[in-house]
């Protein structure tokens, strides 16, 4: 009986806090309060609050870090899936590694004119395809302001990117995205493991923020193979 209680009050929280979300009243990107907060608002538990946002962690409506809380990275779909109006999907369904080369702020005085800082965070990562073939390799600058200067000691979010910048109050507005084919050079060939020369998608994708802000540049070299584009237009019947 009182595993049903318990159960029955997760559940309570759990259906609220769906409702908040999928209604706009917690946007993506939205900080949710504090667990002593929520709890007391409830009046629950601390022990069966932090059940129900694992619960809502699990059915990817948030995503939490210590020290940072619980984001909110619903908004119809799951945030990381939200790259741009073109998308590189993996034709076997997904990449389930992801390395990080390198999180470090860089100076880059190249940039100024365009972005109007020259202090950047740069973050490299590749991909192994589900048989463990290295199939992406990708370069992502952010500026290192709002809290983002920060990132190479408290790392990424939950592995996500996306859901790390919506932390930090980044939430992609607009932006463009250029996408070709390049032979890889000694570097990138030896990162990804092919001989020089073998021909990838390079994908180059600038990001603003719903204040107008930079927030991302990212290059991404894509295996063709694995990769395909996928654009859609017009509005469905």
């Amino acid at each position: 009986m009182i595993r049903q209680v318990r159960f029955d009050k997760k559940q309570r929280v759990v259906d609220e806090l769906i409702r908040r979300i999928e209604s706009g009243l917690m946007e993506d990107g939205f900080l949710l309060p504090g667990e002593h907060q929520l709890a007391q608002e409830f009046k629950v538990s601390r022990g069966t609050l932090r059940e129900a946002l694992a619960e809502l962690k699990r059915r990817n409506y948030i995503a939490t870090q210590s020290g940072v809380g619980s984001i909110v990275t619903f908004d119809g779909v799951v945030l990381d899936q939200r790259s741009g109006w073109a998308q590189a999907l993996a034709d076997s369904g997904a990449l389930i590694n992801t390395e990080v080369l390198r999180l470090e702020a860089v100076t880059r005085p190249d940039l100024l004119p365009r972005f109007g800082t020259d202090q950047f965070i740069t973050l490299d990562r590749r991909r192994r395809s589900n048989e463990g073939k290295l199939v992406s390799l990708e370069r992502s600058l952010m500026p290192a302001t709002g809290g983002l200067e920060s990132l190479p000691r408290v790392g990424l979010i939950d592995n996500s990117l996306t859901i790390t910048l919506a932390a930090y109050g980044y939430i992609g507005e607009r932006g463009d995205q250029w996408i070709g084919a390049e032979p890889l050079n000694a570097k990138d060939a030896e990162l990804l493991g092919r001989p020089v020369g073998t021909v990838f998608l390079k994908a180059l994708r600038t990001t603003y923020d719903r204040q107008n802000r930079f927030m991302e540049q990212v290059e991404s070299l894509l295996d063709p193979v694995h990769f395909r584009l996928h654009l859609q237009f017009g509005e469905s019947k």
